[in-house]
């Protein structure tokens, strides 16, 4: 069932465990996923970034994302991951996702404040909740948006007077981690995730969790984190599980996916997600 993210997040902040969101890029990839939460009766975050718009056109991501949920048993969240300008980000609101996020990290904190309570305004209306992002998480290849690591803390007063402005639903912070490719695992400030879980109330997200370490990711969602986002672990699975020798197409196909699954069986272990029934 297709669902927004409300009121799996509160579930999800009160008995302290985080949902994976994993981003596809194809039928295949989002296939795999729905097999693996299907099979595990636990609820999922199906998401496609706005950097992938040239591998797969977001009405078609929005037509696929829609058909799964509507026959899957489980809560389905269908997401926007990293909205990049106004325009597009409400055309993924028109197209039926139930979840958005506005990414204007890099821009003043009066123009993310500004950019953000222009899609609120307009996601609300349709019963779409938004996320959106203060700091900056940046990232180490070109997997994701930008080339090189350029990731900036999240401060507990910005975290706090970003929240106060804009009332989002939900709120991505940067504490550590990057998008794409780790050298070593990342220093994740717990002491930063606590404070601001303080003075902010809403559903907090951690992108670039990727390789991040079973441990750190475990410690995250038992202290306010709800939502972590996973791709570049599962796409890197996929390619692992290849065979040198192996040239026929579907068995390819077959390996990747299994490669695809299996990771994302075990973040689902590694965040403690439970099923949630509505």
């Amino acid at each position: 069932m297709l669902v927004h993210s409300k009121n799996l997040f509160e579930i999800a902040q009160k008995k302290k465990f985080a949902i994976p969101a994993a981003n596809f890029i194809d039928q295949y990839t989002l296939r795999a996923y729905m097999d693996v939460a299907e099979k595990l009766n636990v609820p999922i975050i199906v998401s496609f970034a706005q950097a992938h718009h040239e591998v797969m056109d977001v009405e078609e991501a929005a037509l696929l994302g829609k058909y799964y949920a509507k026959h899957a048993r489980v809560p389905v969240v269908l997401h926007l991951d990293h909205g990049e300008d106004t325009a597009f980000v409400k055309r993924a609101v028109d197209l039926g996702f139930s979840s958005v996020m506005i990414d204007a990290s890099q821009d003043s904190f009066e123009e993310n404040v500004q950019k953000t309570k222009e899609i609120i305004d307009y996601a609300h209306s349709q019963d779409v909740v938004v996320e959106a992002e203060i700091g900056h998480v940046g990232s180490g290849d070109n997997y994701e948006n930008h080339a090189h690591s350029d990731s900036s803390y999240t401060t507990v007063e910005d975290a706090r007077k970003f929240y106060q402005e804009t009332n989002v639903d939900s709120l991505a912070i940067s504490i550590g981690t990057a998008h794409g490719n780790y050298k070593g695992l990342p220093e994740i400030n717990f002491d930063r995730l606590k404070d601001i879980s303080k003075v902010v109330p809403v559903p907090l997200v951690l992108h670039g969790s990727s390789s991040s370490g079973d441990d750190n990711l475990r410690r995250c969602a038992s202290n306010g984190i709800v939502k972590i986002n996973i791709f570049t672990d599962i796409i890197n699975n996929a390619v692992k599980k290849l065979s040198i020798e192996e040239k026929n197409y579907f068995d390819i196909q077959k390996q990747m996916n299994d490669g695809m699954k299996d990771c994302l069986r075990h973040y689902f272990q590694v965040f403690k997600t439970e099923s949630i029934i509505f």
